[in-house]
């Protein structure tokens, strides 16, 4: 059994503004096709909407698509809101060099190098990190940019 069928139905700001935002370039593609999407589906002022598959087929999308747009149109309480990307709360990895670790490592670049090596290198550094525990894994080109956004040289 299919659930009941809601319409988009827009006011008049509201159609101006998905305009506005269709028609200027400077917009992500995906953002812009949410509008188009959203405008196509409108039944506001006697107007009829498109069939589903016809506006998948013109904006190069699939029926899934229109269906999550119209769900995630309905969910935003404004225009605007639904026209913004979600801001993220977290970095999608955290970062592996913490500011303590930088200064564990700075410190290890300051410090006399090994017995056998008369000045540290990056790898010298990378694989100290790493027995010392400051890191499980470091590569040598991350030593060499912390080194540098402290210009610090290994000289």
């Amino acid at each position: 059994m299919k659930g009941k069928y809601v319409g988009v139905v827009l006011s008049s700001s509201d159609r101006a503004e998905l305009e506005r935002f269709s028609a200027k370039g400077k917009h992500s593609v995906r953002l812009v096709n949410r509008a188009k999407i959203i405008l196509a589906l409108d039944e506001s002022e006697g107007r009829k909407k498109e069939k589903q598959t016809k506006i998948a087929k013109r904006i190069g999308v699939s029926n899934q698509t229109i269906s999550n747009v119209k769900n995630a149109f309905f969910a935003a309480q404004t225009v605007t809101r639904f026209l913004q990307r979600k801001k993220r709360t977290t970095p999608p990895i955290a970062p592996k060099i913490t500011d303590e670790t930088q200064a564990h490592i700075i410190a290890l670049a300051c410090s006399k190098p090994p017995d056998g090596y008369a000045k540290w290198t990056l790898r010298l550094l990378a694989d100290k990190s790493i027995k010392l525990g400051y890191v499980n894994t470091l590569s040598h080109m991350s030593v060499k940019r912390l080194l540098k956004k402290h210009n610090l040289n290994l000289i």
